[in-house]
């Protein structure tokens, strides 16, 4: 393991170093905006799973809401390679419990190929697509981003001397939770929780494809890692957790904690970590694209091993650019039900009867970081392991995490400026390792959004969405619908 996290190390930094040694294109010296304002109405308590997920947390989960949102963006270059951007992003939102917050908040610095990024920007790393996807496992677009550093290659960039043929991108960020005052306001009197959670993420990927377009077939492999650590519990017995550099260092190679951690930390690994495999293979022609690929979730030793077998989200994408009523199909299969076993052997010795002592992965869930892996209550990963906003009574965590889903995903153009996407998810749950449900719960979940831009109307779109969820997967059945007006433009070219 040490040698593997070496090398994911390695590829990392020298991705970084490679990053000047290639150009990229760069968009024109603008400053744009966006004014977008949006209503949402339902049968239940609840907005619908389709309306309300991968919307970066700006969607609130409550039915009967409504916000205006307002974004300004820029971006410059500056000559000889370097450019920078900045952008903020402000939102009024009812019902939540700030009515006004700041959702990005930016500034970044690039030089051809390489990113500095400061502050909170909604940001999407995945190789799986964005608009018809589950969700990513390690980092979707679902919840809202953390204020963060974050050092990355964007956009595949190409190696020097392999004529084309290989490219890589990858990123290393550190940051920082800020949803104390939402969290005391949620939890119930007897729930514990870390409050100044810090976060680690990086990635790494590396591609096959013919740059020239001349060889059909591509393929990419990715590691990803997230991970929680720091922060001060509520709990005495936790308290404050290790948050040095030489902590940090622990977590970003995965080692186990030192002076000051606790005795789970000690025996595994220092923060609650995530991470995954990503494998992605395709077939590129002129009118069509077909890829398949497949995410492997990990969450400790005996995930990085696959003794989790074939826990993961597993996906086919068609790509028809030429055909407009069907552009895009996604169908995707997500399981997370083996999790190396029903029970987690973490309490044996260790010197007597040595052992990975794998088993009740739990995914998402930790016990030094009870919110588990979200923020404001909305999964980082994919929100089929529904969300902790679904819980009742002030509870922490995920409470469904044992899940076997299928979701077919479509868009296409029903004309020149009418827009549409089909959302289908089949969701079933068996609760967690430790707390099973009674019964199995399932659910079908549906969503269409319909995009209409007049030409007429520059920069204006009129945009609409129906969703509705069946069963009692999410808690309760809920139809409902959602409109809004978007006005985008260009303030000023340099």
């Amino acid at each position: 393991m040490k040698s593997a996290r070496l090398i994911f190390f390695c590829i990392c930094i020298g991705s970084m170093a490679m990053h000047g040694l290639s150009q990229t294109s760069h968009s024109p010296q603008k400053t744009s905006y966006q004014l977008e304002t949006v209503g949402s109405a339902a049968t239940g308590d609840h907005t619908p799973f389709w309306i309300n997920s991968n919307t970066y947390g700006v969607m609130p989960l409550d039915a009967g809401n409504g916000y205006l949102r307002g974004q300004v963006h820029h971006h410059q270059l500056l000559g000889n390679g370097f450019y920078w951007s900045a952008g903020l992003d402000a939102l009024v939102v009812a019902p939540r419990e700030k009515n006004v917050y700041i959702q990005q908040l930016y500034a970044e610095i690039g030089y051809k190929s390489l990113l500095l990024s400061v502050g909170s920007k909604e940001q999407y790393i995945s190789l799986w697509d964005k608009r018809l996807s589950s969700g990513d496992m390690i980092q979707s677009a679902n919840a809202r981003p953390t204020p963060e550093i974050n050092i990355q290659m964007p956009a595949f960039t190409e190696i020097p001397w392999t004529k084309g043929w290989l490219q890589v991108k990858g990123h290393v960020a550190v940051g920082r939770s800020f949803d104390n005052e939402y969290l005391k306001d949620f939890v119930n009197p007897t729930q514990e929780y870390t409050q100044d959670i810090l976060w680690h993420h990086k990635s790494a990927f590396l591609r096959l494809k013919d740059s020239r377009n001349q060889f059909p077939l591509y393929g990419s492999v990715g590691l990803r890692h997230i991970a929680q650590w720091g922060g001060s519990s509520t709990d005495p017995a936790i308290g404050e957790q290790p948050h040095t550099f030489k902590d940090f260092m622990r977590v970003f190679l995965g080692r186990s904690g030192g002076e000051g951690a606790t005795s789970s930390d000690k025996v595994n690994v220092l923060g609650s970590h995530h991470i995954s495999y990503d494998f992605q293979v395709g077939f590129a022609q002129k009118d069509w694209n077909l890829q398949a690929y497949y995410q492997h979730l990990c969450f400790d030793k005996s995930g990085l091993t696959f003794r989790n077998r074939t826990d993961g989200l597993w996906g086919l994408q068609l790509d028809l650019p030429r055909f407009s009523p069907i552009q895009k199909v996604v169908i995707e299969y997500v399981t997370t039900k083996n999790q190396s076993g029903p029970f987690h052997f973490i309490d044996f010795d260790h010197e007597k009867h040595p052992g990975r002592g794998g088993g009740a992965d739990d995914y998402y869930n930790n016990g030094e970081y009870p919110t588990g892996l979200s923020y404001f209550n909305q999964a980082i990963g994919s929100p089929l392991l529904p969300s902790p906003i679904y819980n009742k009574n002030g509870t922490l965590g995920f409470l469904n995490n044992r899940i076997q889903d299928w979701h077919i995903g479509l868009e296409g153009n029903v004309s020149a400026v009418v827009f549409y996407q089909a959302l289908i998810t089949v969701m079933n749950g068996w609760g967690t390792a430790e707390e099973p449900f009674l019964r199995q719960k399932a659910g079908v979940s549906l969503g269409l959004k319909i995009d209409y831009t007049p030409q007429r109307l520059k920069g204006w779109t009129f945009f609409g969405s129906l969703a509705g969820d069946t069963g009692n997967i999410l808690g309760e059945k809920s139809y409902g619908l959602s409109i809004g007006i978007r006005k985008q433009g260009i303030l000023k070219t340099w």
